[in-house]
C-alpha cells in the first residue's frame, strides 16, 4: 500500500482538500438563503437543481465507493499499480454527503416556495432518465461479472457529464440578456476557489509520489475540476467585464413582453445579497 514520501506534502494535501470543501460546500448556500429571505424560488433554474442533484449523487456512489470498498480499492490497484494511492480522500466523501443534502433541500424548497410560471424542462427530465437508465444498465452489466472498478466508473462519467452540462444554460442566459441580474457571483466566487484548491490537491499528491497516475486515474476529479474552473471564470468574465453597468439597469421585459422573472426578483430587498 502507499504511503506518502513527505510529510510536509501530506500535510500540504490535507489542507488543500479541506480548503475545497469548506468553499464547495460554503457555495452552496448563498441560493438556500436567498430563496429562504424571499419565500421564493422565481429566478432560480430547476434545470439545473435537477442535473445538479444528478450529478452530486453519481459522484457520492464513486467516491463513496472508491473510499469505503476494499474489493473496490484492490481492482484499482490492480488496474494502475499497487503502488499507487486511492485517489479520493475523506473530505471527498464529506463534501459529496453534504453536496446531496443541500441539493436535494433546494428542491425541497422549489416545491414549497412560490414557483411562478417556472417548472422543469422536458430536455431536463430526458437527461436524468437517460443517465440513471445507464447507470441500471452498467449495474446489470457489472454484477456477474464483478466488475467493481468499472462500475463506479460508469457514475464517474455521469458526474462529468453532469458537470458540463448543467452550466450551460447559465451562462448562455447570461449571454441572451446580456446581464448577470440575479445569478449569485458568490457562489461562483466559492466555486472557483475550490476548483482550485481541489486541482492543487491532485498535484500535490502527484509530486510527493512521482507520478501522474492521480489525475487519469482518477479522471472525474480532474475533469470536475477543469470544467468548474473554466465555466466560473467564463461567469466572472461575464459578471465584472463584459456586462457589468448593466446589472442593475438592465431592462426588464423579455421577449413575450413579460417581466423577466430574475430581473423582477433582483427588484426585492434581499434578492442580490448573497
Amino acid at each position: 500500500m502507499a504511503s506518502w514520501n513527505s510529510v510536509p506534502l501530506e500535510v500540504l494535501y490535507s489542507v488543500l482538500g479541506w480548503l475545497a470543501f469548506f468553499s464547495w460546500s460554503i457555495s452552496f448556500y448563498p441560493q438556500v438563503i436567498l430563496n429562504f429571505r424571499r419565500k421564493s424560488v422565481v429566478g432560480l433554474n430547476f434545470d439545473f437543481v435537477l442535473l445538479n442533484l444528478t450529478k452530486h449523487s453519481s459522484y457520492l456512489i464513486y467516491n463513496a465507493s472508491l473510499f469505503f470498498s476494499s474489493a473496490v480499492q484492490k481492482q484499482y490497484r490492480e488496474k494502475f499499480g499497487f503502488s499507487e494511492m486511492i485517489p479520493v480522500a475523506v473530505n471527498d466523501v464529506v463534501f459529496s454527503i453534504h453536496a446531496v443534502l443541500l441539493t436535494a433541500f433546494t428542491l425541497f424548497q422549489i416545491a414549497f416556495y412560490d414557483r411562478g410560471n417556472q417548472k422543469v424542462s422536458r430536455i431536463a427530465i430526458g437527461i436524468v432518465s437517460v443517465a440513471w437508465l445507464y447507470a441500471a444498465v452498467c449495474v446489470f452489466i457489472a454484477l456477474p461479472r464483478h466488475s467493481w472498478l468499472w462500475l463506479i466508473s460508469c457514475f464517474n462519467t455521469i458526474q462529468v457529464v453532469m458537470t458540463i452540462i448543467k452550466y450551460i444554460p447559465q451562462a448562455f442566459f447570461n449571454f441572451r440578456r446580456k446581464s448577470t441580474v440575479g445569478f449569485s457571483i458568490g457562489n461562483i466566487l466559492l466555486d472557483f476557489f475550490g476548483g482550485v484548491m481541489n486541482y492543487s490537491q491532485m498535484a500535490v499528491q502527484s509530486i510527493d509520489q512521482n507520478s501522474w497516475v492521480n489525475f487519469y486515474g482518477n479522471i472525474g476529479k480532474t475533469m470536475i475540476s477543469l470544467v468548474s474552473i473554466f465555466f466560473d471564470i467564463l461567469f466572472i468574465i461575464q459578471h465584472y467585464v463584459l456586462y457589468p453597468s448593466k446589472r442593475a439597469t438592465m431592462p426588464s421585459v423579455s421577449r413575450e413582453g413579460s417581466k423577466d422573472p430574475l430581473l423582477e426578483a433582483s427588484d426585492h430587498p434581499h434578492s442580490d445579497t448573497v
